[in-house]
């Protein structure tokens, strides 16, 4: 998570002053890069009593807003740094359909049921649904389907189905909430 933090009073007297971070930091680290900004401004402005920060750009996973608590984003961060590559997935999808970020990582990946489906790397069907539909016709969801029976089976009919229940909210990702 990368957050540009910028001095409020330094801004509202037209300097922009701050700095880019990377996020999670120490607590130390958080106070002392927060105090630089907070002299920067005072330094370029030329005023002083500058307390305030805000967030004026952002690279992070979640939606961030500019006057978030950037201690509690070092928080989430620090949660967020043990995410692996599905759970990134998981958050993206659950954002995705509506739920907040931050209430799943306070609430816990685990305690959403999701099911995704990761075809970025396949390309052997040019429709994700039509792969899905596949697969799930070889695990047997459909039953068991004799070998003379396979070249008809009508994989765009039931990847249409899949579209009912499924999104794909990331080219060749699916998902769903269960």
């Amino acid at each position: 998570m990368e957050l540009f933090i910028t001095d409020l009073s330094a801004y509202n007297e037209g300097f922009l002053s701050g700095r880019w971070i990377q996020l999670p930091l120490t607590q130390e680290e958080l106070i002392q890069v927060s105090t630089e900004i907070l002299k920067e401004g005072e330094l370029v402005s030329g005023t002083t009593n500058h307390e305030e920060l805000f967030i004026t750009d952002y690279e992070a996973e979640i939606l961030i807003g500019e006057y978030d608590n950037i201690a509690r984003l070092n928080e989430l961060a620090q949660t967020m740094e043990s995410f692996t590559g599905e759970e990134f997935l998981k958050l993206r999808f659950l954002a995705y359909e509506g739920y907040n970020e931050r209430d799943v990582i306070n609430n816990g990946l685990e305690t959403y049921e999701v099911d995704i489906y990761d075809y970025r790397d396949n390309s052997s069907f040019t429709d994700s649904f039509e792969l899905l539909a596949s697969d799930f016709v070889d695990e047997g969801l459909f039953g068991e389907i004799p070998k003379s029976l396979e070249w008809y089976i009508d994989y765009e009919a039931i990847a249409r189905d899949l579209r009912m229940d499924y999104s794909e909210f990331e080219p060749n990702v699916i998902a769903r909430v269960a």
